[in-house]
């Protein structure tokens, strides 16, 4: 792993865990072992190195979410059980109540900061979509009423998972997070 590569993902752990406006150039020198000159040998400030941080939270949703799930040849309902799966796993593997890393930065940054908002927005988007593809498929095969509003199924979806992440983040308590997703479940009859 190239050095900037490491500051990003160092970077990427103390802002999941402190805020993006609570953690200080500091706080990066410290956890990734660094001098300011190799700070800024990379990056031109801490805004950059958050856009970076972004960026790369981005690639890796993209990735792991959208493009290895949602995107893939699978039955549509297999990718809204994978996808429900994924969330679960990711929030419960380290016992990872510090909420979701997009989610999180959108609360703080979005009526701050209009480059870190509309990149963010991107990935909401493009899940929204992916996932309202996913219906759309789940129509086309007699799994759900053909007049479903897919768009707003989808939005609701993503809406109810953002919100049982930031109720498990405020509670200490990963239930939330569950319940959510076994009514999505529920709701489009996914279950394996």
């Amino acid at each position: 792993m190239s050095k900037k590569r490491e500051i990003i993902s160092i970077a990427r752990e103390v802002i999941y865990s402190k805020g993006y406006q609570s953690t200080s150039i500091n706080d990066i020198l410290s956890a990734a072992n660094i001098g300011k000159g190799q700070f800024y040998h990379y990056f031109s400030s801490k805004h950059d190195l958050g856009l970076a941080v972004v960026e790369d939270l981005i690639c890796e949703w993209d990735q792991e979410l959208i493009i290895d799930i949602l995107l893939t040849k699978l039955e549509p309902v297999t990718k809204l059980i994978k996808m429900l799966e994924k969330i679960l796993l990711f929030h419960t593997e380290s016992d990872n109540k510090s909420g979701c890393p997009i989610g999180n930065l959108a609360i703080e940054m979005s009526e701050h900061d209009e480059v870190f908002r509309t990149k963010l927005q991107y990935i909401f988007n493009r899940w929204i979509s992916s996932l309202e593809d996913t219906l759309n498929e789940m129509i086309d095969i007699d799994h759900l009423p053909p007049d479903m509003d897919t768009e707003k199924n989808a939005r609701a979806i993503v809406a109810m998972i953002e919100g049982g992440v930031l109720l498990m983040k405020n509670q200490k308590d990963t239930q939330f997070l569950t319940d959510v997703l076994d009514i999505i479940r529920l709701q489009y009859n996914a279950f394996k």
